[in-house]
């Protein structure tokens, strides 16, 4: 950021992507108010087609869109494909969410009437969009919100802004209103003066922990706002009696440095019975040492990339040193790979003897490691955090993932595959630090409407029959 200008750089590079203006609060959510009863009245039927013609648009662009993903967030490119795609196939996943979600109702009612369940947009919706998925996750807000018949003011990321015009841009060129759909340019302070806005109606927010609170604490006194938060997770991934080591340590691998470990899901914590161990960690160190750490556009194709940047590869560096330097045993180090630029190698590290673990979402590719003896004491393990979003089981039996499921404090709990990469079919969210009970993806439409219940009749009818005076 610099003066009035927001400047967007490669990970990858250090280059200039993009640079624009910050947006002005006050005016962009004005226009949206003046928009919102008329989109608000357009039939269900018009505000689902604008959303298909989008996903057209944003087929059209998925080149170019992927691209500037890659560049603007450093993730391979084929990793960017893969979220451009997700973009797309949320338009009918959203259509049918909010058919399912928000069905109208019509039951029986008194003196021959009716009683009805039907569904109301809230109004102004903010939408605050993370660096990691900069187009799938505000989308996943974007496209519910608008079916429903919201406007929406969508404030991307300060380090992915870019990406978040672009697919702003795709909306408009499918014919939606640019007054319907506003992009905010900005930081921190214009995502504070959104949040706290009295035209806007409800916050959609996705991102760390100490924002989202933040946001909480903002809006406390405040409970006319829909406030929903997705904000990440100290995940554990627990590994059981299994024979097939090598295809729990992949899983191991793909839970916890999958996109370079920016994902909120991703596994931060891994929790091996003591008799596995050796075999375990042997073959996710070997697995480790052979990713490929590169550049988006990289031959060949990198696992992972760098982190989003300088400030946040310095900070995960300076977390290895400190859990080292408070009883954390190396496993495998955390290596800078390329100077002045934040390519990190995968680090793992075992902090079974720590007095203290730090309970915080590393966001990045540093695994720990905790030795356990008995299956309690694994799924105690598992639920040391205040956070709560995901969780997996890796080997045991079916009756070890009954207990784990029953027992394990989390909005998404696998058996037998990695914490991340979880299904837009489903609902998506957590408890705890995680979020407010207000889960995502297929649920999004719970949030993006509010449930109205009528009783109606044709023509009047009433009559009072008890405590009245005689004629």
């Amino acid at each position: 950021m610099s003066g009035h200008e927001i400047i967007s750089h490669e990970p990858a590079t250090g280059d200039e992507v993009w640079r624009g203006k910050v947006g002005d609060v006050d005016e962009i959510v004005a226009r949206a108010r003046r928009a919102w009863p008329a989109w608000a009245a357009l039939p269900l039927t018009n505000r689902i087609e604008m959303v298909r013609r989008f996903a057209n648009e944003v087929r059209k662009e998925s080149d170019k869109l992927a691209t500037m993903i890659a560049r603007e967030t450093g993730k391979p490119m084929w990793e960017a494909r893969a979220e451009v795609e997700t973009v797309v196939n949320k338009v009918e996943i959203s259509v049918r969410a909010y058919a399912d979600r928000t069905g109208q109702k019509k039951l029986d009612g008194a003196l021959q009437g009716t009683a009805a369940v039907r569904h109301k947009p809230h109004g102004v919706l903010a939408v605050l969009g993370p660096y990691n998925f900069p187009a799938h996750l505000p989308n996943g807000h974007i496209v519910p919100a608008l079916i429903a018949g919201n406007v929406v003011v969508f404030k991307p990321s300060e380090k992915a802004p870019a990406t978040g015009e672009l697919l702003v841009q795709c909306f408009h060129r499918a014919g939606l209103s640019a007054a319907v759909l506003q992009v905010l340019i900005g930081g921190p302070a214009e995502g504070q003066a959104l949040v706290g806005h009295d035209g806007v109606d409800g916050v959609l927010f996705t991102g760390s922990a100490h924002t989202g609170i933040a946001i909480n604490r903002k809006l406390a006194a405040n409970p006319g706002k829909m406030v929903a938060l997705e904000m990440g997770g100290n995940n554990p991934i627990v590994v059981w009696d299994t024979p097939k080591i090598d295809d729990a340590a992949a899983i191991v691998v793909q839970s916890a440095f999958t996109s370079a470990g920016q994902r909120c899901t991703a596994a931060r914590r891994l929790i091996v019975k003591s008799s596995m161990y050796d075999a375990l960690i042997g073959e996710v160190k070997r697995l480790a040492d052979r990713l490929i750490v590169g550049a988006p556009f990289d031959e060949p194709s990198p696992f992972m990339g760098p982190v989003i940047d300088n400030r946040t590869a310095d900070g995960l560096t300076e977390s290895f040193v400190y859990l080292l330097s408070n009883g954390g045993k190396v496993i495998k180090n955390m290596v800078r790979l390329r100077e002045n630029l934040p390519f990190l190698s995968p680090a793992i590290i075992d902090v079974t003897d720590m007095a203290e673990r730090p309970d915080v979402e590393l966001f990045g590719p540093l695994l720990q490691v905790v030795r356990v003896d008995d299956f309690d004491e694994a799924i105690a393990e598992a639920n040391a955090t205040r956070f709560g979003l995901s969780a997996s089981l890796v080997g045991g039996t079916p009756q070890d993932y009954n207990r784990f499921w029953a027992n394990i404090r989390a909005g998404v709990v696998n058996w037998n595959r990695p914490t991340n990469g979880a299904s837009s079919a489903a609902p998506f969210g957590g408890i705890g630090l995680s979020g407010n009970h207000r889960p995502s993806a297929y649920y999004a439409a719970d949030y993006c409407a509010y449930p109205v219940a009528s009783t109606e009749l044709d023509q009047p009818r009433a009559t009072i029959g008890v405590g009245l005076r005689s004629d």
